[in-house]
């Protein structure tokens, strides 16, 4: 058994030189991530005590997986996270080194999924960021995710809810009206109710902390947090 979907992992490998052209493929990503590097280093600061620096995350260690070009890894280690970055697409992981590289940003990229990983590391935080609706099997995926984080360790799943305003507005929206994403990017029968992620978790020793819906906002081009979790959301789980 594998989490690797290799058709998922074909489409992102075609487009892997986008990752860093803010009005590329990616444009929706770069939009999203303030919003998403703001979550994760408030609720880590917040659960960890740690105090206020310019480096905040200076002690903590973090497995961002399915990585792509670097897109999270490279602000959690310029907030001074150790950061392990890892894709099943080698190209997505070569973009990202190259990146890095440019930016002398100390980023160990690694072309794995969590089953495949050569670690005897448990991390502190592991990020599975827009991922497991690209997975092959999300129980699975969850499962040996879980087994690479430490006790007391955070996991944040951030993902898109299956329900029909998730297809309007996620692929209907999104891929064919306002062609953010290329045609083809999400396959709706592959979202995940939060009650059903929330289960898999529970299963896998991860208990829910905090749930928040992400909402965006056409005016100003902007995302922010919601209560609603219809189309978009985050889950903050806890290693017990």
């Amino acid at each position: 058994m594998n989490s690797i979907n290799k058709k998922e992992i074909e489409k992102f490998s075609k487009i892997a030189e986008e990752w860093w052209n803010p009005n590329g493929k990616f444009k929706s990503l770069h939009n999203f991530n303030p919003i998403r590097i703001k979550y994760i280093k408030d609720n880590i600061v917040k659960d960890f005590n740690i105090k206020s620096s310019d480096r905040p995350l200076k002690n903590i260690k973090i497995l961002d997986i399915g990585c792509g070009g670097g897109l999270l890894s490279e602000p959690m280690c310029r907030l001074g996270a150790t950061v392990i970055g890892i894709d099943a697409s080698k190209k997505n992981i070569e973009v990202a080194k190259f990146h890095a590289k440019k930016n002398k940003l100390k980023i160990d990229y690694k072309t794995a999924s969590p089953e495949t990983l050569k670690t005897q590391k448990k991390f502190d935080v592991i990020l599975n960021m827009e991922i497991v609706e690209h997975v092959e099997n999300i129980d699975f995926f969850i499962k040996k995710s879980s087994k690479l984080l430490k006790k007391d360790g955070l996991m944040f799943v951030a993902t898109l809810n299956k329900t029909l305003k998730s297809y309007a507005f996620a692929i209907i929206g999104a891929e064919y009206i306002l062609k953010w994403l290329p045609i083809g990017t999400h396959d709706w029968e592959k979202f995940v109710k939060p009650n059903h992620l929330i289960k898999i978790s529970k299963r896998n020793n991860l208990l829910l902390k905090k749930l928040d819906g992400m909402k965006f906002n056409l005016l100003d081009n902007t995302w922010k947090l919601s209560g609603d979790t219809s189309v978009n959301y985050i889950i903050k789980l806890l290693k017990v």
